[in-house]
């Protein structure tokens, strides 16, 4: 999804105010240190993107312990009290299969890139996303171009780059997945 870059008057909610509230909001907010930010729409090759690589995620993972979200579940970060919209959630900790509206220990995040959002989810969101102990792979796909960056961690403060392009495979070691990146662009016109 695509963050609106305002917060929302009169935020500076608790986090237990936040989630009470966005269980009844027709839309969806971030919150990050109190401050709630709406969310915008998706483009369609934003949303086709995400339900291609979810797919194929989830028929990857059938009948292992880890399960697929996609962009309705939060993401919860309680040292950092944020809360995010992935686009794509990998989560196999059994603790968060307790969780029913957000994840605090997942495996894999997937961000597909808005021409709004890509600095914050290369910058600040990534920072953040790196404090998660159980993340082990970080996933941006452009919606531009072929293009595809994974971040994997090498250690506690190390992560390291990888590129793939049309006609290169795409690999998460965390859960021995590969695939084509033409499958994460199936069905969209992206040069």
């Amino acid at each position: 999804m695509v963050a609106i870059q305002e917060t929302i008057k009169g935020s500076n909610l608790s986090p237990e105010e936040y989630l009470t509230q966005e269980e009844k909001a027709l839309t969806k907010h971030e919150y990050i240190n109190g401050e709630v930010y709406e969310m915008a729409g998706a483009s369609s090759a934003h949303v086709t993107i995400s339900l291609n690589v979810a797919s194929l995620l989830k028929a990857h993972l059938k009948g292992s312990n880890c399960r697929v979200f996609i962009s309705d579940m939060k993401v919860r970060i309680d040292r950092l009290n944020v809360f995010y919209y992935p686009d794509v959630i990998v989560a196999c900790n059994e603790k968060d299969r307790e969780l029913n509206y957000y994840k605090k220990a997942p495996q894999i995040i997937i961000e597909v890139l808005s021409e709004s959002t890509e600095s914050f989810d290369r910058g600040d969101k990534f920072a953040d996303y790196r404090t998660i102990e159980t993340l082990q792979e970080y996933v941006l796909i452009s919606q531009t171009k072929k293009r595809v960056d994974l971040f994997t961690r090498k250690n506690c403060n190390s992560w390291e780059l990888s590129s793939f392009s049309e006609g290169e495979k795409l690999t998460l070691n965390s859960i021995n997945f590969t695939c084509s990146v033409l499958d994460l662009y199936e069905d969209i016109d992206v040069k």
